[in-house]
Parts: structure tokens; sequence; C-alpha cells
């Protein structure tokens, strides 16, 4: 139909578009009608843009009250009301690399090189190993109930609602990385104690849905949209395109430890094997595993051929050596989920556990978000096998810690300084640090 390249969500669009105007040509309304056949057979461009607000002159001349005009019965203008914030217009992202740029021209440079050179010395540090070892039940519920939350680790980050989050393997600084809906991404020192400890960067057109520090370099922050991968360099102060695809894309996650390589999801439900060395931002292969839809990537932490993927009642493993473009079949599924999928990980140590969230409340969790929250995704802690913390709906609001049996450990929540659902939640890989972030682009740091 010469919309093969589209995505999922633009066919359907057009879809609803064309039948639309059949709709309208039923009911002899020739000029929408026109109008509408023109946008839907229009060939597309293959960077989507977003539609640019109508002119008020095109606009059809509608009767309006006068109340909805300001004014009296008598004639006489009512007072103004203050100004209610319009719909936002994002802005624009190109292709290709970007300079390191805070969003805020205005804002003092100096300030914005500080928390960068801090980035940049907390990465040069060389990084030991952490060797894993698991503490018992009793000294880890200990270590869960020092953890508090104050009023000073407390900070919007982000302008929009939270989408993920990443936080610094630093044991000298709490340095965090939020995306949020609109595709900003806010860099937060929280050891720092000023107004300005936190800057906000706009690398993506779109919610940026899964960002990681590299394992092997933490100067480099890599972060995913929609259309594009990119790689926040600090050492050189620019975002760098690895991967830019017509479909959709929706997690990653490394398949070495030198994050060379990496495995992608689309929202459409391909995976695709990623190769940084290589010139150019396509991928290596595209792969079809069957799912209508993939929401996150997992590599296991050991045998790092295999990776988990998520997607609408889906949850399969898959080993990315035997991957074509069809016709791949799972090493394993794992069966009884009743409604979607929305995240699966293996645990940090071994990989002999997955934890799953779906939206039919296993665990007696209720996962029902709604359209205004993220969506919850369940993380184990790193520093321990069997422990996964997740959002929660409760009141007081609260972030939860499960063992794997189902049995609740903790709840982390504060009376006065927590009260909000903190739908997506970092650990820290070494220190007792938790961080929720929330739906205003607020993140909490216990």
């Amino acid at each position: 139909d010469g919309y093969s390249q589209l995505s999922a969500y633009e066919r359907k669009r057009l879809k609803n578009i064309t039948e639309n105007a059949k709709f309208f040509a039923a009911l002899k309304l020739h000029e929408s009608a026109a109008r509408l056949h023109q946008i839907a057979t229009k060939r597309p461009s293959h960077v989507t843009k977003r539609a640019k607000p109508k002119k008020a002159e095109d606009e059809t001349v509608r009767r309006r009250s006068m109340r909805l005009q300001r004014v009296e019965p008598s004639g006489i203008p009512m007072p103004e009301l203050p100004a209610q914030p319009g719909a936002e217009e994002y802005p624009q992202v190109p292709a290709g690399p970007l300079p390191m740029v805070p969003e805020d021209q205005m804002g003092d440079s100096k300030l914005t090189e500080d928390l960068l050179t801090t980035w940049m010395r907390i990465s040069e540090v060389l990084l030991v190993t952490v060797t894993k070892v698991l503490m018992m039940l009793s000294r880890y519920q200990d270590s869960l109930n020092s953890m508090v939350l104050s009023e000073d680790n407390i900070k919007k980050v982000v302008k929009y609602r939270v989408s993920s989050m990443a936080i610094h393997p630093s044991e000298s600084i709490i340095f965090v990385a939020a995306g949020d809906k609109s595709g900003q991404i806010g860099l937060w020192n929280v050891n720092s104690k000023s107004e300005e400890g936190a800057h906000v960067f706009i690398p993506h057109n779109y919610l940026v849905s899964c960002m990681h520090f590299s394992p092997f370099n933490p100067a480099h922050l890599l972060s995913l949209s929609n259309e594009t991968l990119r790689c926040g360099d600090v050492t050189r102060a620019v975002f760098d395109e690895i991967c830019r695809s017509e479909e959709s894309l929706s997690s990653f996650d490394f398949l070495e430890d030198n994050a060379s390589t990496a495995i992608v999801g689309h929202w459409d439900g391909d995976v695709a094997v990623v190769d940084r060395r290589t010139p150019g931002t396509s991928s290596e292969l595209s792969a079809d595993i069957g799912f209508k839809r993939t929401r996150t990537v997992h590599v296991h932490p050991v045998n790092k051929q295999y990776f988990i993927a998520a997607g609408s009642v889906d949850v399969c493993i898959y080993d990315v050596r035997y991957l074509k473009s069809n016709g791949n079949k799972p090493v394993s599924s794992l069966k009884g989920h009743t409604k979607s999928v929305a995240s699966a990980y293996f645990s940090p140590v071994t990989g002999n556990r997955v934890v799953t969230v779906c939206a039919d409340d296993k665990l007696r969790h209720n996962n029902n978000t709604g359209r205004w929250l993220t969506r919850f995704r369940a993380i184990w802690d790193p520093k321990q096998e069997d422990c996964f913390v997740v959002g929660s709906m409760a009141r007081p609001r609260q972030i939860e810690v499960f063992q794997d049996t189902g049995k609740l450990l903790h709840s982390f929540y504060n009376l006065d300084c927590l009260g909000s659902v903190c739908s997506i939640n970092v650990v820290h890989p070494s220190k007792n640090i938790l961080v929720g972030g929330n739906s205003s682009g607020r993140l909490h740091v216990f």
C-alpha cells in the first residue's frame, strides 16, 4: 500500500483518517471529506513531525456565549482572569549529534559546567568490579529500615511525567538521570544542595522509555526514545546518535560488558541488534520474534547470549546467537499472564529468577495506574538476588520491596514528603540508595 515503512501507530492513524473521510462523504460534507482525503492520500515524509497549531483564520467561526466571551449581559467586559497555560509545544530535535546544552539557554553556563564536570570526574575513577555478596534477610531488612526521605532530597528534575531513570554507580556522589514523556533528560547531582543542582537537556522528540549509564564507561549515558538511541558522552559534551529507526523503539539492554552491542525492542514486536562500532545509524539485524508488542528487553547477567522480551501477554527468552529475520523460536516461554505485561527482568546475580509486572495484578498487587501514570516496572535490587522494588497504588503513597516468594519486606513512605505514586524506581548498585520518580517530574531519594 506504499506505507510499509510507517510505524503501526502511523498506519492506524492514516486508517482512521481514511474512514473518517468516507463517513463525511456519506454525509455529503464535500469540503471536509476532500480535506481529509487529501491528508490520507498524501505521501508521508520519513520523519514524523508534530502538527502545527491551526491559525485562527482557518478555523470555522463558532457562535460563542456571552459567558465564554467574558461579557456581562449589560455588555460590560468582565475583568480578565490570569492567563491559562495552553497546549505545550515540544521542541523538534534534529537527527545526528547534538551539543550537550541545557534547555534553559538563559541559565548560568557555569552551573551547567559544574554539573557536567561532576559527572565526568566521578566517571574517571577506575570502576572496581563489585563482588555481589548476598546479605542475610534480616541484615537486608535492617538496611532498608535505615533508608529515609527528607525534603532536601526531593526535586522536580524534568517538566513532565517521569518515564525512565538511571543512577550513576559512583559511591561518592549521588548522580541521577531522569527522562520524561516529552523527550527531556534531567541530570541531578543530589549532593549539591543548591537550587541549580539539576539541569534539563532535550536530546529526543518523544517519550524517553529507557536509560542506562554504560557499565563499561559511566561517562556515557545511553537513552532511547521512539525514533532514536543516543549516547550522551560528557567527555565530549555531545549526544551522539547510535541508532535511528522508522519503527518505534521501546527499550534496550547491553549484550556485552563493554557495552558495544545492544538488543533493542520495537513497539511493533520486533527486536534489533545494534553494534556501536559500525558506521551509520542502522541496526545490524532486525528479527521478528512473533510478538505483537515488545515493551522491555533484558539480557541475562551471566549468560549474555540470552535475553528476555515482554509484551502483550508474552514473556519469552531467546538466544541472540540464533536470531534471524523470521521464524524465531523462544528458548523458554513464561506462561500464565492474562493481560498486557509491562516489564520482565532477570534477577541480578544468577539470572535464575524473572520478575514481571502484568495488568492482571498478580502478587495481589494493584497495577492499575490508569492513563496518567507511567506503568509500573518491578526492578531487582542489584545487591540482592531475591528481592525486588515496585511502585504501589496503596495509601499512604509508598514504594514496596518484595521477596521472590511474594512476601512484602518493606514499604518506603513518608507522610510529610511523599504524597504521589512513584511508578519508576531505580536502586544504586552498591549503596543503600533508592530513587522514585512520579508523574510530575519529581524525584524522591531515600
